[in-house]
């Protein structure tokens, strides 16, 4: 039997087999990763939901105790109103982050918001008091609004 070239390239059923491989172990430790964090309750409204996760068991206490418990869930603050699939798309990025984060051990200890989310909860805060909001800056343009989330960020989750 001829010795293998190693200047010649793999054989495609060998690349197809690596590339199996790791889509499989890829598939595996997602599914996994789904199931042990309840995957399914994130496509739901219900706040307990977000504390699946320990770090969140305080936002979601405060959240508990808060102005907004009785008129808005964590989606209604932290989700846009644009559409469902603005919705979803948020949801997925976000649970990608999270998922990375806590399965890498690489967060810190006090949570903060990123400019992204930043902007999903001003624009959630201008949704559900547009009124009061055009009454503040009916002529600004949106770079010169002044922000919600500034003088009120503990109005969700608390001081």
């Amino acid at each position: 039997m001829e010795e293998p070239d190693p200047r010649r390239p793999r054989s495609t059923a060998a690349t197809l087999a690596i590339l199996a491989a790791l889509l499989g172990v890829t598939a595996g430790v997602g599914a996994f990763t789904y199931v042990y964090a309840e995957g399914d309750s994130y496509l739901s409204d219900d706040p307990e939901a977000c504390a699946n996760c320990h770090v969140m068991q305080g936002h979601y206490d405060a959240w508990s105790r808060g102005s907004h418990r009785a008129v808005a869930t964590c989606n209604d603050c932290h989700a846009p109103h644009d559409s469902p699939l603005g919705k979803y798309r948020v949801k997925a990025i976000n649970g990608f982050n999270h998922s990375w984060a806590f399965t890498t051990g690489d967060f810190p200890d006090t949570l903060r918001i990123t400019e992204s989310n930043r902007r999903v909860t001003e624009g959630a805060c201008r949704h559900c008091h547009e009124a009061m909001v055009h009454a503040i800056d009916p002529l600004a343009a949106p770079d010169d609004r002044i922000s919600c989330i500034r003088c009120h960020r503990g109005v969700g989750h608390g001081p």
